[in-house]
């Protein structure tokens, strides 16, 4: 069952790339096809045809038969008073890939900002209260995917309760994306002001894959899980969790291996070419995307990613090849 997850959540990120390249470019899908994706010579697909029905499968068809929520109720886990944008650029992105619903779980101070941003979101301001974890469990059983990290800030407070959201989303089975701004390396504590707020602008203010860097524990063999580092990210995390820098030289085998050393949970490592594996296989897109590199990016990719994990993992391996 968690190979078969896995692979549903690899896929996910597969539609992701190629959802966005059909909306975009729109026929010949062929074409389309061979410019945004390629598989790593070590594994093969039959034919391009075959990628395009994964994404028939997977995104699923509209119809006046389905009752609200049914195509995706997705939790975003993150947002303090200095990062109201990315959480709702998450959450958003989860509607207008197609979810029904989404959540935000942020702190008392950031809601209202969020809110502001669009009434299609549902705000609740529970992340830094000390009931959090408990708060945001009781929404567990009525979410289909887990988003954690888009504006979380650094606050020990925050990052303890994310702990707690994460082991109880692990036991529900809820499939988890985990963005960069909850997972860097080991870093110098520094003294925290509100949200994380540093007491200095040193260097040492890298925020990112910390979490799982220092308790890969947390992600380790839950096959439902997504990392979405970029370039710099992926290299501390996975000095990190294997104990050696990144060879440059290599990046579809450094990606492999770090998801296997996280027991095969799936890795998007972005970047000019994004490089996703699940620890058994390596897939690679070289579709262009924007030539600027700003802020939410990251965060857009996450929320769509919460949504088709979920269509994935509920289309089942018959229809995904898992």
């Amino acid at each position: 069952m968690a190979v078969r997850a896995g692979a549903a959540v690899a896929g996910a990120a597969v539609v992701v790339v190629l959802s966005a390249a059909l909306a975009l470019y729109g026929p010949p899908l062929d074409a389309v096809l061979k410019r945004a994706f390629s598989l790593h010579k070590a594994h093969s697909v039959k034919d391009m045809e075959n990628t395009l029905q994964l994404v028939r499968n997977v995104v699923p068809s509209l119809t006046t038969k389905k009752h609200k929520g049914q195509d995706g109720r997705i939790g975003v886990v993150g947002g303090c008073r200095e990062y109201t944008g990315a959480p709702y650029f998450a959450a958003i992105s989860a509607l207008k890939v197609g979810a029904d619903l989404s959540h935000v779980f942020c702190t008392q101070e950031a809601a209202p900002v969020i809110k502001s941003y669009s009434p299609e979101l549902i705000v609740h301001p529970v992340l830094d209260s000390p009931d959090a974890v408990r708060d945001v469990e009781q929404w567990l059983p009525r979410l289909h995917a887990l988003v954690v990290g888009p504006g979380l800030g650094r606050d020990d407070t925050l990052l303890e309760n994310v702990k707690g959201i994460l082991e109880a989303s692990k036991a529900r089975g809820v499939p988890v994306v985990i963005d960069a701004v909850s997972v860097a390396p080991a870093l110098p504590p520094l003294h925290h002001g509100p949200c994380g707020r540093p007491s200095d602008l040193s260097p040492r203010l890298q925020d990112g894959l910390w979490l799982i860097a220092q308790q890969p524990a947390l992600i380790q063999g839950y096959r439902r899980a997504v990392l979405t580092p970029n370039h710099v990210e992926f290299g501390r995390l996975s000095e990190a969790v294997l104990g050696a820098p990144l060879d440059g030289g290599d990046r579809h085998g450094a990606v492999l291996r770090l998801s296997q050393a996280l027991g095969n949970v799936t890795v998007v490592q972005k970047g000019e070419q994004d490089v996703i594996s699940d620890g058994e296989q390596v897939l690679v897109c070289s579709q262009e995307g924007s030539g600027r590199r700003c802020g939410g990016q990251g965060d857009l990719l996450s929320g769509s990613l919460g949504v088709l994990a979920h269509w994935a993992l509920r289309a089942g391996p018959e229809k995904t090849g898992g």
